[in-house]
This record gives C-alpha cells, sequence and structure tokens, in this order.
C-alpha cells in the first residue's frame, strides 16, 4: 500500500473537526407542534393546558397525555375556526375570565412574598409556645342493658374481679372483645353523663353505674394525661393556610383604602336583573 495513503485518515479526521458546529436546538413555549389550516398550535399551549388539567389527568403518563391535549387542541381549533369571533356572553365571559386570572397572579405573588418558613414557624410558635394542654382520659367500660346487671357488675368489681375479663364475657357494647378499652379520648368527644363519671373518677377507680342513651355502664378510668402540642408537621398546611388568607385580605383592604370605587344603584330594576340572560344573547 502506498505510503501516502496512510495520511488519508488523519485529513478527513482533520476535517471533520474544523467543520461548524450545529447548535442543538431545544423546543420552546414558541415552538409549534401542530398548524390547523395555517393556525398555529404551540408547545406553551400544550403545556399551559396541561397545568390547568385535574389531577387525575396529571397521573396519566407523559407520551398519552401530551397526545391526548395535543388532539384536544386541534378538535378545538377546527371547531373554533368555523366562528367569526366570539358571542356577546363569551366576550363577557373572557373578560371575566381574564380579570379572574390576574388576580390569581397578585394572590400568588402574595402568597409567595408571605407564606414562608420562617412565617409558618413564628406563627406555630405564637399558638402553641405557652400550649398546657387540655385533659385527656383513658378509660374502659362494660355497657349491659339494665341498672340491676350494672350493680351486680360494679359488686363483682368491688370484689376482686376482673374488670377486662368481666366486660368480654358481659359487655354488649362493641368495646367489649377488647375488655371495654376506650382508649384516648378528650372532653366533648363522649356524651355528658359518661364523660362527667370519667372526669370524677381516680386513676384504677371503677364508678357506680352510669346511664346513658346506650345503657348502663360501669366505668373504669385507665390513665389520665395533658394533651401535647401538635407538631409543626401536623399543622403546618393549616398555619399556611391561615397566613395566606390573612395576607390576601390585608392586601385586599390595602388596595380597597387606596381604590376610587363607586357602584352605581341600578334604576328601574333589582337583583332580580341577574337573572336575565337574554340581555347579553345576542
Amino acid at each position: 500500500m502506498p505510503k501516502g495513503l496512510t495520511f488519508l485518515p488523519s485529513l478527513a479526521l482533520a476535517a471533520v473537526m474544523a467543520l461548524p458546529v450545529v447548535a442543538e436546538t431545544k423546543p420552546d413555549v414558541d415552538t409549534v407542534v401542530a398548524r390547523v389550516n395555517g393556525d398555529e398550535i404551540t408547545l406553551g399551549h400544550v403545556i399551559a393546558t396541561a397545568a390547568a388539567l385535574p389531577p387525575q389527568y396529571q397521573q396519566l403518563e407523559d407520551d398519552v397525555l401530551y397526545e391526548f391535549i395535543l388532539e384536544q387542541l386541534v378538535q378545538q381549533q377546527l371547531l373554533g375556526q368555523q366562528q367569526d369571533g366570539l358571542s356577546a356572553l363569551n366576550e363577557l365571559a373572557l373578560e371575566n375570565e381574564t380579570r379572574s386570572l390576574r388576580a390569581v397572579q397578585t394572590v400568588n405573588e402574595v402568597t409567595e412574598a408571605t407564606v414562608t418558613d420562617e412565617a409558618i414557624q413564628a406563627a406555630y410558635d405564637a399558638q402553641f409556645a405557652d400550649f398546657e394542654g387540655e385533659d385527656e382520659f383513658n378509660a374502659s367500660h362494660i355497657l349491659v342493658e339494665t341498672e340491676e346487671e350494672a350493680k351486680e357488675l360494679k359488686s363483682q368489681l368491688d370484689d376482686g374481679a376482673d374488670f377486662a375479663e368481666l366486660a368480654k364475657e358481659k359487655s354488649t357494647g362493641p368495646s367489649g372483645p377488647n375488655g371495654g378499652s376506650l382508649g384516648w379520648f378528650g372532653k366533648g368527644q363522649m356524651v355528658p353523663e359518661f364523660e362527667q363519671a370519667v372526669v370524677a373518677l381516680e386513676k384504677d377507680n371503677v364508678s357506680d353505674p352510669v346511664q346513658t342513651q346506650f345503657g348502663w355502664h360501669v366505668v373504669k378510668l385507665n390513665d389520665k394525661r395533658k394533651s401535647e402540642a401538635p407538631e409543626l408537621a401536623v399543622v403546618r398546611e393549616e398555619l399556611a393556610q391561615t397566613i395566606r388568607q390573612d395576607a390576601i385580605q390585608a392586601r385586599i383592604d390595602e388596595l380597597t383604602q387606596q381604590a376610587q370605587i363607586e357602584r352605581p344603584a341600578l334604576e328601574g330594576t333589582g337583583p332580580e336583573v341577574i337573572r336575565q340572560l337574554d340581555l347579553i344573547q345576542e
């Protein structure tokens, strides 16, 4: 093989390296994804549609969702091209929608500025710094139909009978198979007569028969404690919502004070005019 040919691969490589690099183009909001009789549908239209879909649609696979949205937009474009413009009703609806979207943007700006981790922590500290807790009770009961049965159970318990075993054997309530245990509960969670009996008991004591709408109870107080302040994570969204609402209302109040707002009275009619759809129909 002639020696000169051995230089060809090197020359070829040098020639390739000398070629201008073609910039990789990435799609953006203006990238056209469909044309319908010349009218363009862009990637931005697809993304905006996807962002507004209900949660159940957001769970679709990306390729399925993309094709679904694009097909919908193409069909809408085809149908929309049959109209020269919007009806009076739809023009007004569009104005309302534009007003609403602008308001939402302002709300989002207010929210972003005020609902911060620091603000949420401060709200939590202010609400729960001096939290003293409320009484919580752990109790068990045996439920029977008559006072006589309840008195007999109380007598057996006073003589040393095991409360849980009696509950399993005698109680007609749903907690019977579990030894009558009701777990932990706070004030207001039980009917008044039952709650009063629990509150009056000392730990490990058993009440006299108590009548409620469900029948006759013999109640044992297993334990008592003070409730603890909830963890920040548990109340975080509730605190954020309060901060959000307060900030938005404050912004509305501020804008209202600065604005000139006029509300001319309706002449010759009353609020029932809102039902007169014919006023905005062409």
